[in-house]
Order: C-alpha cells, then sequence, then structure tokens
C-alpha cells in the first residue's frame, strides 16, 4: 500500500509540473518557517497571565524539536530503509537524490515535533497561540506531503516522522515542565533577563505589596484634633 500511494502521488506530481517550483523549495527549505513560528509564540508568550510556564513551553518547543531531529539519526540507521528511487523505477524525482535511509523522514520529524510544540504553547498563549498551532499543523502536513511529491519518501516515512517527533515533544514537556517552568522563573528574577520572560505591559499597573487599593503612595493623613 504504501508503494501504490506514492506511485499515485508521483504520478499526480507528474501532471502537476506548474506546483514543481513551490513544492521543491518548500520540500527542501519549508521547516525553516516552523523556527518563525516558535519565534513569534515566544514573543506572545511573554505577555500571558502565566508567562513563566507559557515561555518554557516556547523553549521547549525549540529544544524538544532539535532533540527530535538529533533521535531521528538513530531511528534511520536503526531501520534503514532505501530510498524509494533507490528501488523503483521510472519515478519523478524533483530534488537532490540523498543517499541516507528514507524511514523516517527527517523533515516530516521536524515538522511533527515543531507542530506538537506549538500546541503545547497554546495552551498557555491563549487565542493567538492556537492560531499559531493551527498555522503549524497545516504547514507539517504540507511539508510532509511534498517530501512524497517530490518523490524523496514513502507516505508510510512521513506518517512515521510526524507522529515520532510529535510523540518526542510531548513526552518531553511532560517529563520536564516543572524543571523548565522553575528555570524560567528563576531567570525572570535576574533584571536583564527579565524582558525574556515578561513584556513588562501592565507593571505600572501593579499595586505595591501591603498598599490599599487606590491609596496614593504620597498621600499624608491629617492628624486628629
Amino acid at each position: 500500500m504504501d508503494t501504490t500511494w506514492y506511485k499515485d502521488i508521483n504520478h499526480f506530481a507528474v501532471h502537476t509540473s506548474w506546483l514543481h517550483g513551490f513544492m521543491k523549495v518548500f520540500a527542501v527549505d519549508g521547516v525553516g518557517l516552523f523556527g518563525v513560528l516558535v519565534l513569534v509564540a515566544w514573543w506572545w508568550a511573554r505577555s500571558q497571565a502565566d508567562p513563566e510556564r507559557a515561555v518554557a513551553a516556547s523553549i521547549w518547543a525549540a529544544a524538544g524539536t532539535l532533540l527530535a531531529v538529533a533521535l531521528n539519526q538513530i531511528f534511520v540507521h536503526a531501520v534503514d530503509r532505501a530510498r524509494p528511487y533507490q528501488t523503483l523505477r521510472g519515478v519523478e524525482v524533483l530534488v537532490s537524490r540523498s543517499t541516507d535511509p528514507s524511514f523516517p523522514s527527517d523533515h516530516a520529524m521536524t515538522a511533527g515535533a515543531a507542530a506538537a510544540g506549538l500546541w503545547i504553547i497554546a495552551r498557555y498563549s491563549g487565542r493567538a497561540g492556537r492560531v499559531l498551532a493551527v498555522i503549524g499543523t497545516l504547514l507539517a502536513l504540507l511539508v510532509a506531503f511534498s517530501r512524497v511529491y517530490v518523490g524523496a519518501h514513502y507516505p508510510g516515512d512521513v506518517a512515521a516522522g510526524l507522529a515520532i517527533g510529535a510523540a518526542i515533544s510531548v513526552i518531553g514537556w511532560l517529563a520536564l515542565r516543572p524543571v523548565l517552568t522553575a528555570v524560567v522563573a528563576r531567570l525572570a528574577d535576574v533584571g536583564a533577563l527579565r524582558p525574556f520572560v515578561r513584556s513588562g505591559h501592565g507593571d505600572g499597573n501593579r499595586q505595591p505589596a501591603n498598599r490599599p487599593t487606590g491609596q496614593p503612595a504620597n498621600r499624608k493623613t491629617n492628624p486628629v484634633r
């Protein structure tokens, strides 16, 4: 079935030459867009009600993606599946032919981990975070499809990459959330690093501790006569 689906998508690619330019660029460089999305998510996380946890999630979104890429090197060499164009004849290949193993796709692994990381950030970042997560999910699916479209992977390669990458991101966050949140909270207490954790919006409206709400700071009380 994996081979059949690959051939069907490859046949579609042959007859959609007007898409080749976009798909070739996206298949190779599309994962770079996730760096932009995570950066925007971090910037937004700084202004949330719980910025320490939101920023910790954004840090993990980046770190978890890098971890997934590193672990993929173990997976691909353990499975050692040949690329489809190495075993199938007469297929259209739109990108440079790699000799690296095919399963799972490293591009799809990166996309899956980053998209899951964006959903983790969205838990603490409100509606804007969810919008970024939806965009990231659509991009991840497009990256996965483009890798098959250009002839570099079987559908099973990209499906596994998305699933494994997402699993690494989620499991890692569940395991490291308390530590990362505590570290970010410590960073927020360092003056030079505070802007990386909290945007500072609304700080001027905070009431000092032990001061009754609404009482001016320098108000003088008249003595009782």
